[in-house]
């Protein structure tokens, strides 16, 4: 079993908005090498010449700094509707938005290109008919996606199970179901990425609030992991520091076990670390960042060769 630490980018959106910031921070201070490029930094609607110059100093600076972009994915700012919007125009813009988004992520090197599904609204979410209807849209949208990504030579495309039913996959037996329906006539396979803090609270099978049972049913279709310490009731994007990892559910040892068991072969598991914009959260992000990075050292291959 082949594991890599990486990290998500969502910490430094609005905090390190510069490649020449965020870049080196990953290498020389978190001693990390391999990121989730999120579009929070690089967002596909900027203006094409915006975008060329950022793609130009992030590769840049990444051969500089031995770092390697090999996953994107949708971020904080993209948590919208998007795929599937009521609005059939809106639906049109996204599809043209994920698209660029994969030229973004061929430029940059990665081998994927990864979201939640997308989000229902409360009425369409409320109304099973309209909601079917809108789930085939949604498929039929990510199979376009798919047809452009595999022509511009991404591996795969990855999509998040969330939490509640109108984000999509909040239960194991409906991630199955999606990430069935999502493959098939998929022009490349559309794979997971498992979040070990994701999962219904208002499920009745305890399964689907334990990261580990996720792993078990779906880790071996899931080449991505975000990681972060989470409790019972769902604590959120925590760091590995001690005050949170004496209550909280996520041992690495247990962790690997349950990779291991459930057949991963070759997984990168992400830090997808968020802060809150007070105090002292605010001035702990870079040293908490290290300390999670320190705590996971020993159990993790660093590199990402």
């Amino acid at each position: 079993m082949q594991l890599t630490l990486g990290i998500n980018t969502g910490f430094a959106v609005n905090r390190f908005p510069m490649p020449e910031e965020w870049v080196p921070l990953v290498s020389q201070e978190f001693g990390l090498h391999v990121v989730q490029l999120t579009a929070d930094l690089i967002n596909p609607s900027l203006p094409d010449d915006i975008i060329a110059d950022q793609i130009h100093r992030i590769k840049k600076l990444c051969k500089i700094y031995d770092v390697e972009i090999r996953h994107t994915f949708t971020g904080a700012f993209t948590r919208v509707n998007h795929l599937a919007h009521p609005d059939p125009v809106v639906r049109d813009y996204w599809v043209k938005w994920f698209c660029r988004f994969v030229d973004i992520s061929s430029e940059l090197g990665a081998r994927d290109m990864g979201s939640h599904p997308g989000i229902f609204s409360v009425f369409d979410n409320n109304d099973p008919d309209k909601k079917n209807e809108r789930f085939e849209q949604l498929v039929q949208n990510w199979r376009h996606v798919a047809e452009y990504a595999a022509k511009k030579g991404l591996k795969y495309l990855t999509w998040e199970p969330m939490s509640i039913s109108r984000e999509m996959g909040e239960t194991i037996s409906e991630a199955q179901r999606i990430q069935k329906a999502f493959n098939v006539n998929m022009p490349i396979p559309m794979k997971l990425c498992l979040d070990v803090d994701h999962g219904d609270l208002a499920s009745t099978d305890p399964r689907d609030t334990d990261p580990y049972s996720w792993i078990k049913a779906l880790g071996k279709e899931s080449p991505l992991l975000h990681i972060k310490q989470t409790t019972t009731n769902k604590g959120g994007h925590w760091p590995f520091i001690p005050a949170y990892n004496a209550q909280g559910k996520i041992v690495p040892e247990k962790l690997l076990s349950v990779l291991s068991d459930s057949g991963v072969q070759e997984m990168t598991l992400l830090l997808e670390l968020s802060f809150k914009e007070r105090e002292p959260f605010e001035s702990r992000v870079i040293q908490d960042i290290k300390a999670s990075v320190d705590f996971w050292k020993p159990f993790l291959n660093l590199s990402h060769l």
